[in-house]
């Protein structure tokens, strides 16, 4: 037993979560072959099969079940043996990383890493703009040590805490027919062209569903990459777009556009902060989630 190690851990924690070596070796960058011989030696290490092969993947034996509930507890407890030792450094310094989808970054983040700046000069934060999809495979892979992302987007096996909410937004040329709506119904603007983002961004997703659920097809005639661009084409004459209020650049002064708030209940938007487990942070990363929730709260 003394020949464990945590990788082995943590690659076994892996194969029973994706159910297939080659998608546990992608998820940990290891090459398939690694990955394979790592769970050979480790059956042979405790003396049992961990894993029935099966054509389209791998199922957990009973005894597979057993060790997985015991390296999942020695992770867990690795962790968090980690936040409490980073707790005795001297004062409160290090880096923290997060992931955050555009909503957050441009309507919440500035200001509130601007004031936790303020308050922690000795923690440099990393911040890097992705998809909610992307997000939250980062903090289960441990890329990224907080997200945050569309509180509609599934995260089961994350902790999450509410973090700000928006609403969402018709956006027109100031022409147009629903221009002088005060409120609509989204299924109401599914008769016109969309300009959207990308198909993996979170929100492309939930309108593409929504609808789907309406009966109708979303008539994507632009697809682009940011909230900027999408104001641009809608005033240009191109289609309308859905917006998050809070993202609706006030610095674009030159562009003849009208914003008319959705009626539908899910346009009105949660952002969660997710993490694998609070008590498991390092203690610079609590402090940051603190400071966002708290900011939540005042909000």
């Amino acid at each position: 037993m003394r020949r464990f190690d945590f990788v082995t851990l943590k690659l076994f924690i892996s194969v029973a979560d994706e159910g297939r070596l080659t998608a546990a070796a992608e998820r940990e960058h290891l090459a398939l072959a690694a990955v394979s011989k790592r769970i050979s030696d480790l059956e042979a290490l405790v003396g049992t099969s961990l894993l029935y092969r099966r054509p389209r993947g791998v199922e957990l034996t009973p005894a597979g079940q057993a060790f997985l509930h015991h390296a999942r507890r020695i992770m867990d407890n690795i962790e968090r043996l980690h936040a409490e030792l980073s707790e005795y450094g001297e004062g409160v310094r290090g880096h923290v990383r997060i992931h955050s989808n555009t909503s957050a970054i441009i309507a919440f983040l500035p200001q509130d890493l601007s004031a936790f700046t303020r308050l922690y000069p000795e923690i440099k934060i990393d911040l890097q703009e992705r998809v909610s999809s992307e997000i939250i495979a980062a903090v289960r892979d441990g890329l990224t040590d907080i997200g945050i992302f569309a509180g509609h987007v599934p995260a089961p096996d994350l902790q999450q805490l509410s973090y700000r909410h928006d609403r969402l937004m018709l956006m027109t040329p100031m022409d147009h027919p629903l221009a002088e709506r005060e409120s609509i119904a989204f299924n109401e603007a599914l008769a016109f062209d969309f300009i959207g983002l990308q198909q993996d961004a979170s929100l492309q997703s939930l309108l593409n569903e929504q609808a789907n659920l309406a009966g109708k097809a979303l008539r994507m005639r632009i697809q682009v990459r940011s909230f900027d661009a999408i104001c641009r084409m809608i005033h240009h004459g191109m289609g309308v777009g859905v917006l998050p209020e809070q993202t609706i650049y006030r610095d674009l002064g030159d562009l003849q556009l009208k914003s008319i708030p959705l009626s539908d209940p899910w346009a009105q938007r949660e952002l969660v902060i997710g993490m694998r487990r609070y008590a498991s942070l390092h203690v610079t990363a609590r402090h940051l989630v603190d400071h966002l929730t708290q900011k939540a709260v005042e909000s």
